[in-house]
Parts: structure tokens; C-alpha cells; sequence
């Protein structure tokens, strides 16, 4: 069996909402686009995208989970590649304090949001 599709989302979870939701305007131009409200606080669930493409970040707050979350050795990440000005886009993160590796060599640098969560960055791919 072949399965056709293509990816929709992928969750991340956070200790604070608001501090995130700022973070991924600011650092990457996500803006929410939906939202789920668990039955009497327990959750909330935001989505982010932006106008670029149609996959989306969802965030997940947990009412009862108030420290922070174990993220392992980090072997896991977010990759955006950006249109534009690479090295302006490098310049504005370092500005904003988020780069925590940089690979010259490979062309690359990774951010990190405010729960360690990890974001390569990478230009455009040539056409």
C-alpha cells in the first residue's frame, strides 16, 4: 500500500503559552491560527503558521505539568528554511539572544524557544 499525504502539524509542549506564542512571532513569523480549550482548564492547544506553507506548530500548555519538561539530549528539531536575507535573518536571531549552535561549515545555526526546543535554520533551497 502506497500512503499519499503530506505533513499537517507537529506538537510541541510548553510551560508558558503566552511567553511561546511570543517567541515564535517574534523569532519566526508564526502567527495562531486555532486553538482548543480543554474541559475546565486542563489544556490549551494553539496552533501557529504563517503564509508560507500550510504546516502548522501546535503548541500544547498542560495545566498540571508547571515545571519543565525533560527534552532528553535534544536529538530532535524544527527545521524553517528561510526566504529572504539569510544572513539578515542570522543577524536579527543573534540579536534576539535565541542562537545556540552555529555549523559555518554546513551553512546552518539552530535557535532555541524559551523551553529548549530547537529550530534549525537554513536558506532557501536554490531552484
Amino acid at each position: 500500500m502506497e500512503i499519499k499525504g503530506r505533513f499537517d502539524h507537529f506538537n510541541i509542549n510548553v510551560t508558558n503559552l503566552e511567553r511561546s506564542v511570543a517567541f515564535y512571532k517574534q523569532a519566526l513569523g508564526l502567527m495562531p491560527c486555532g486553538e482548543i480549550d480543554g474541559p475546565e482548564g486542563a489544556f490549551k492547544i494553539l496552533y501557529l503558521k504563517n503564509d508560507s506553507s500550510d504546516f502548522m506548530l501546535e503548541l500544547t500548555w498542560l495545566r498540571d505539568h508547571p515545571e519543565a519538561y525533560d527534552l532528553g539530549e535534544c536529538e530532535f528539531h524544527l527545521c524553517l528554511r528561510v526566504a529572504g536575507d539569510y544572513e539578515e535573518t542570522r543577524a536579527f536571531h543573534q540579536a534576539m539572544g535565541c542562537v545556540c549552535f552555529e555549523n559555518h561549515d554546513m551553512g546552518l545555526y539552530f535557535i532555541s524557544d524559551p523551553d529548549g526546543y530547537w529550530i534549525e535554520i537554513l536558506p532557501e533551497k536554490p531552484e
